[in-house]
């Protein structure tokens, strides 16, 4: 090669890190004639934990440095470019253990290619799927067909056959026909389908064509949350430049068919993520959910046969139809096939985002991709599927991942995120906090979701405050039930799940709660208590100093004391006692 090749990614968790200055030097010793090399952005590769991640590709192979900040990125042009040497510290380590088990489909090509590029995504195969789609005259009922054998499930939470679906509304006459693709991406933890659109906007693109020609839909839209304005605007662009090369608007690939795609921004509404709730924001009404049936595919936007695709599930699609539906059903397991995105969260090593086959363990991702848990600490549970899925505990990390299995532990895979907790988590507090956003996000249509959810949260606020009933329990248990067999939409039918599998596998917490006043995480505030161990204390009044409540009481060079009734239990005094004292504990159970 001519030129080493700089590649800096730049999707919202690089940015976030730094990686627009790290951009911004390396295009400015370009400019200076300091050094010759070509200089290219991508997006996120998955190893958030690294950012801002750099490649650089010259004659010796590819190199990845991770955590380059403004002033490595000068260091890394001297060392590598110039002396021909590695940047010590930077060169990721680990990149086998990390990559090596992942099978990446929906995620080829981000981190990869230029997301700002359509050239560079042709380069990649792109658009050909659809291309050789027009010119050999390939039916609906033919695209619908390999989608079926590929086994393709919607990656959106439901896991519904994507090429039943499809097959609903094509075999519906209607004058007009629409496909949504909803990224509406909500969940806490979940950022999927964000760096999907952030890194390889025309793989989505090109899903939602194919999708459109296989039922028969001459519009799509694309249905993303204004909180996601990278995205927002890499997909416009893609968009425009598509209909530049004449792959959208009139005359598709110099065809016949006419196919538009148009960005709809939501508002944030997690509800909207429930298709008929989108569907309805969509037309200029609250996104307020509705009885089914009729189902979207058969009666949906304005009336006529919708398909609703998540990011994900579209972005399989080209891959698919290029290489064969059995090249993809050779993944995953006999009822799951394919491959899943997970955004691996929370209390592990390597945190970000990763793309495994179907029936891989839970364990093999976070200890084999993820690196396990940080600071020796123990593996306690992990989170599934957002607020509509559920906590299983370390016990169950042999479980495959996949939508049978997952289904009989109580959770479900959600759209795919994975957060990891670890012994500093209160399983009670976990189930409270996805409660209050569920609650939070209510559309308040109808009753069991929106009082449900209320009554179920009073009943977790007294019991990590102290003040729960041992048949509090039974109550909780009982609206758990209720909501999720009689509310409307997915988001009530969901919502108690965080609350029933922790109360189906930490109940132990639940009772101690209760019963003794005690959270052994250390979570709950009303549920702890601070003490100055006498024998440590050297009366250094820096304790004295932070505490915002004046508890702290003791002469300089004395041992100091906490008024348990002064007390809020903030942690600042034993974040602020110097480490060679560490006078101060955080003790579980009230003082």
């Amino acid at each position: 090669m001519n030129k080493p090749r700089i590649s800096v990614g730049l999707g919202s968790c690089g940015m976030a890190a730094g990686a627009n200055a790290v951009y911004r030097r390396l295009e400015t010793i370009l400019m200076e004639g300091k050094a010759e090399f070509e200089l290219k952005r991508t997006s996120c590769l998955g190893m958030c934990y690294n950012e801002p991640l750099v490649a650089v590709l010259d004659e010796r192979g590819e190199f990845l440095y991770g955590k380059i900040h403004e002033e490595s990125a000068g260091k890394l042009i001297e060392e590598h470019i110039l002396k021909g040497n590695t940047l010590k510290g930077h060169l990721v380590s680990g990149k086998d253990v990390f990559f090596g088990s992942q099978v990446k489909i929906a995620l080829r090509n981000c981190g990869v290619i230029d997301p700002e590029s359509i050239d560079e995504y042709i380069d990649t195969g792109g658009y050909e799927a659809t291309r050789r789609i027009i010119r050999e005259k390939i039916s609906g009922a033919e695209l619908t067909g390999i989608i079926t054998r590929s086994g393709l499930r919607g990656r959106g939470g439901g896991g519904f056959s994507t090429g039943k679906k499809w097959e609903f509304a094509r075999n519906i006459n209607s004058d007009e026909k629409y496909l949504i693709c909803n990224a509406d991406e909500g969940d806490p933890g979940a950022f999927m389908d964000r760096s999907l659109l952030e890194g390889d906007p025309h793989a989505v693109i090109e899903g939602i064509i194919i999708a459109g020609l296989a039922i028969g839909a001459n519009k799509g839209y694309v249905y993303v949350r204004a909180e996601y304005p990278l995205a927002v605007r890499r997909l416009k662009k893609a968009i425009k430049q598509a209909e530049e090369k004449g792959f959208l608007g009139k005359g598709v690939f110099q065809s016949r068919k006419d196919f538009k795609v148009e960005v709809f921004l939501g508002a944030g509404a997690f509800v909207c993520g429930e298709e008929t709730a989108l569907i309805h924001s969509i037309e200029g009404a609250r996104g307020m959910p509705r009885h089914r049936p009729p189902f979207p595919a058969q009666s949906g936007l304005w009336g006529r046969p919708t398909v609703v695709n998540n990011v994900e599930t579209l972005a399989n699609v080209a891959w698919i139809i290029r290489n064969g539906a059995d090249k993809y059903a050779a993944y995953g397991t006999e009822n799951s096939k394919g491959t899943k995105v997970f955004a691996l969260a929370g209390k592990v090593r390597r945190g970000g985002l990763v793309e495994v086959p179907m029936g891989v363990t839970i364990n093999e991702i976070v200890f084999g991709i993820g690196g396990g848990i940080p600071e020796g600490r123990e593996f306690k549970a992990v989170q599934l599927g957002g607020p509509s899925g559920g906590c299983l505990p370390a016990s169950l990390a042999g479980t495959p991942i996949d939508f049978d299995s997952l289904r009989k532990t109580g959770a479900i895979m959600g759209s795919g995120g994975m957060i990891v907790m670890d012994e500093t988590s209160c399983m009670v507090n976990i189930a409270k906090y996805f409660l209050e956003f569920t609650r939070e996000e209510s559309c308040g249509a109808c009753t069991p979701c929106r009082l449900g959810t209320k009554h179920m949260l009073d009943i977790l606020e007294d019991i990590t405050e102290g003040r729960a009933r041992k048949e509090d329990l039974d109550t909780l248990t009982d609206l758990a039930e209720g909501i999720k067999r009689t509310s409307l939409c997915g988001l009530g039918q969901t919502a108690p799940n965080p609350v029933i599998t922790t109360l189906e596998y930490f109940r132990r917490e639940y009772w101690e709660h209760i019963s003794e006043k005690k959270c052994r995480a250390k979570q709950c505030r009303k549920l702890i208590s601070y003490f100055i161990d006498p024998d440590k204390c050297a009366g250094c009044r820096v304790c004295y100093k932070k505490c915002p409540e004046n508890a702290i009481s003791g002469d300089k060079d004395k041992v100091h004391v906490i008024s348990q009734d002064d007390c809020t239990r903030c942690g600042i005094c034993i974040r602020a006692c110097p480490r060679k004292y560490s006078a101060i504990n955080c003790l579980p159970g009230q003082a």
